[in-house]
């Protein structure tokens, strides 16, 4: 391989909070590794550093000025970024939610591929599974990704659930704005699970998309009896794959998506988008499987904490 020129360099920053253990950085650094490209990457982390999401804003500046390629965002900022970006990708301004930076000329630019992730990781590995009735829970901007991409990929109708009653409504209704009246409709969580319940039994399928099943938010997003043997079950956490929902889900005799297969794809978009050249995905599912399965402990071993 040869060496890189001044050209094939990049620096790029993930910003989130919990993100320390994050295998966003070797995932990137290896294919860039494999195009001949420099390419450093470095979490900026919000927790360790004691502060709120809020501050994403003065980090998207910082990095701009010390010049920087791009910034890969997470929870919790994927949505509040957006009031300090300077243009909007059609697919962020659609979601209102931001997980990707690019800095060119002066200016930093929001894009989204989140939505292209989960669709691809779907198509992939659900390629069959009906899409008429889909419950989603969660409504940031990981929920708001998947939702669009159910929704053009000929979802009926999507119903978000979230413990935020005005974000979910929120979702809800720019879902019919952009795709039609009743393509989206909410249902309340605090109501000893009725909605949800009855929501579940008329469904094709399930998402989740709330940082529930991470190492550092352990559980299940809802009771386990309301996960029926006839749905597909979708999550987008992927630290660690096998989340209890997962398992349970699994156990249950549901078909089951993980979410590794979105954090690719995803990435290989928004490194595409930072750099201009063209990531091979299939590799990088290597490079992640690669990644997932090292003995913990090891420079390329999966850390305990969750990661983004």
């Amino acid at each position: 391989m040869t060496a890189p020129h001044d050209e094939d360099r990049c620096l790029v920053g993930l910003v989130g909070s919990g993100i320390a253990t994050s295998l966003s950085p070797a995932l990137h650094e290896r294919e860039a590794d494999e195009l001949g490209l420099r390419y450093l990457y470095r979490t900026l982390d919000l927790a360790s550093r004691g502060l709120p999401a809020g501050a994403v804003g003065d980090l998207v500046a910082a990095a701009g000025l010390a010049g920087y390629d791009g910034l890969n965002i997470t929870h919790p900022c994927k949505q509040v970024v957006l009031d300090h970006l300077d243009d909007l990708s059609p697919e962020a301004a659609a979601l209102q939610a931001v997980n990707t930076v690019v800095f060119t000329e002066g200016r930093a630019i929001g894009h989204n591929t989140d939505l292209s992730g989960f669709a691809r990781n779907v198509a992939l590995g659900l390629p069959d599974a009906p899409i008429d009735q889909v419950v989603l829970l969660g409504a940031g901007g990981a929920g708001a990704a998947a939702a669009h991409a159910l929704l053009t990929m000929g979802a009926g109708t999507v119903h978000v659930f979230d413990t935020d009653r005005d974000r979910g409504e929120a979702l809800a209704g720019s879902l019919c704005d952009h795709f039609g009246p009743d393509r989206a409709v909410t249902g309340r969580v605090g109501n000893g699970h009725a909605d949800l319940s009855r929501a579940l039994h008329d469904a094709d399928g399930l998402v989740h998309a709330t940082p529930t099943g991470m190492a550092a938010y352990p559980g299940l997003p809802l009771p386990a009896n309301l996960i029926m043997p006839h749905l597909w079950v979708a999550d987008v956490v992927y630290r660690p794959l096998d989340t209890e929902l997962v398992v349970t889900a699994r156990a249950r005799g549901c078909r089951v998506l993980d979410g590794g297969g979105m954090v690719v794809f995803q990435a290989a978009d928004g490194f595409r988008l930072i750099t201009g050249r063209e990531p091979d995905a299939d590799r990088m599912l290597r490079h992640f499987d690669a990644l997932t399965r090292a003995p913990a402990g090891t420079a390329d071993g999966p850390p305990s904490a969750p990661a983004s």
